[in-house]
């Protein structure tokens, strides 16, 4: 069923409660119409409350949060961050995605802090999950191959994914799981500074390009983009991990990878 991992220490007896769903407890409150700056100070995502902890074992909850005050209390969080280490513990604070009540670690990007070619995939794995970093499991180690191909290392770029948390089973993210991460995203590359954004597979371009279309469509073309307040190039390439269950598609990353280089070079 996709399970590979316990969160709690200690499993749930989901029939010893009787009729109650899970999730029964979680309520999300009204909402009302505030200012977005007073909604990233106040809203619950950001400010879990000072209650007593729950006992040891017992599982991890979060506040339940509306979409809207999350994406909006995530724009006035990420606004305030001035570096990535900021923009990381700010990450850590909030409770508004919903993955992150399902993953064990935070991963935020490893690289260079600043650069001129960032990557942008999908979602961290299981790897990722465990060692708290985007792109270490095989795909990652074959995404370190392809920049050695080209005469870079990891330490050359930027790496990071489109969400922050590993997605149960290995899913693709939702629209709204994605929308919800996108205002840290989008400080990120401002922080970050690159000249070039590689999007890895089909759902990091649907995403930054807006586009229904599929990898395949969208894939070895430079577009200029606008994330954040940045204007900059951006070419989909497809991702590692579709590279490695499909051998043969390698001939075509390879063109993206030397249109990479040329214009880092140009």
């Amino acid at each position: 069923m996709g399970v590979d991992q316990a969160v709690g220490e200690t499993p749930v007896d989901w029939l010893s409660r009787g009729d109650e769903a899970p999730g029964a407890a979680y309520r999300i409150a009204a909402s009302r119409d505030v200012s977005p700056l007073a909604a990233a100070r106040a809203t619950p995502a950001l400010r879990p409350s000072a209650a007593v902890p729950p006992p040891a074992g017992a599982p991890r909850q979060f506040p339940g949060t509306a979409p809207d005050a999350a994406v909006m209390s995530a724009r006035g969080l990420a606004r305030e961050a001035r570096t990535l280490s900021e923009l990381e513990a700010t990450l850590a604070r909030f409770n508004g995605c919903s993955l992150k009540a399902t993953a064990k670690s935070l991963c935020f990007y490893r690289g260079a802090e600043k650069s001129r070619l960032m990557f942008i995939g999908e979602a961290p794995g299981r790897d990722e999950d465990q060692q708290g970093k985007p792109f270490v499991g095989r795909a990652g180690q074959l995404l370190d191959k392809m920049l050695a191909a080209i005469a870079l290392t990891d330490q050359d770029a930027h790496i990071t994914n489109i969400v922050y948390w590993r997605p149960p089973g290995n899913r693709t993210p939702t629209p709204q799981e994605a929308q919800v991460c996108r205002p840290f995203l989008e400080r990120q590359v401002e922080l970050v500074a690159p000249d070039i954004v590689v999007l890895l597979g089909g759902a990091a371009a649907k995403h930054i390009f807006d586009v229904p279309e599929g990898i395949m469509r969208v894939r070895g073309k430079f577009r200029d983009v606008t994330i954040g307040d940045r204007t900059m190039r951006a070419l989909a390439t497809l991702h590692p991990a579709y590279l490695l269950r499909t051998p043969a598609a390698k001939r075509l990353a390879w063109r993206d990878l030397l249109m990479i280089k040329a214009a880092l070079a140009g």
